[in-house]
């Protein structure tokens, strides 16, 4: 009589056993570091925003953007450069592929405040504000970030900041406790 050689069933069920215990300590792990990278790239994107602005200023001649789609690339109506489209950001993040006036990137959702849409040299935008917050609180990052004029980029560690207003960050951004420039 030949006895065959093999895996018992109660091998394999300590093998998948291993491997599942290995899964539950690894999976938490890897969505809080994609959390955190989640937070590096808004808290980038906050800044290029905010940078883009300060040539769009030396530029135009307008003051501010009056739009985060204005910093972004020629598209559509806008076949060239110009105060419409600067071609300063990417089209993801000013919202003009897709096209959203609330552009999403890497799990974050960014609002764009600014007195006028349409600065002119008469009535120019003297200050604007950014507001970075994660799609889904908890999954894509927990803090909110906050970039105007003053270019410092202000991080809320808890998220409960979510909203500026065209004069920027500082009326609902007051440092201290959870908030401080990051």
């Amino acid at each position: 009589m030949s006895r065959q050689h093999g895996f018992s069933l109660i091998e394999l069920l300590i093998v998948v056993a291993i491997i599942l215990v290995i899964a539950a300590i690894a999976i938490p792990n890897l969505l809080r570091a994609k959390a955190a990278a989640n937070e590096a790239a808004a808290a980038n994107s906050i800044a290029q925003v905010a940078q883009s602005n300060i040539v769009y200023v030396s530029t135009y001649s307008l003051g501010y953007a009056g739009t985060i789609a204005q910093l972004g690339p020629p598209s559509g109506a806008c076949a060239v450069p110009s105060s419409g489209c600067a071609d300063l950001l990417d089209s993801v993040l000013s919202g003009i592929n897709p096209v959203n006036l609330t552009p999403l990137k890497n799990g974050y959702q960014f609002t764009y405040y600014a007195v006028s849409a349409a600065p002119t040299s008469a009535t120019p935008n003297g200050a604007f504000a950014v507001v970075g917050t994660p799609v889904v609180a908890g999954v894509n990052g927990t803090s909110t970030f906050c970039n105007d004029q003053r270019l410092v980029t202000l991080r809320d560690t808890l998220g409960t900041q979510t909203t500026a207003d065209d004069t920027g960050c500082a009326a609902t951004w007051p440092i201290g406790g959870s908030i401080g420039p990051l």
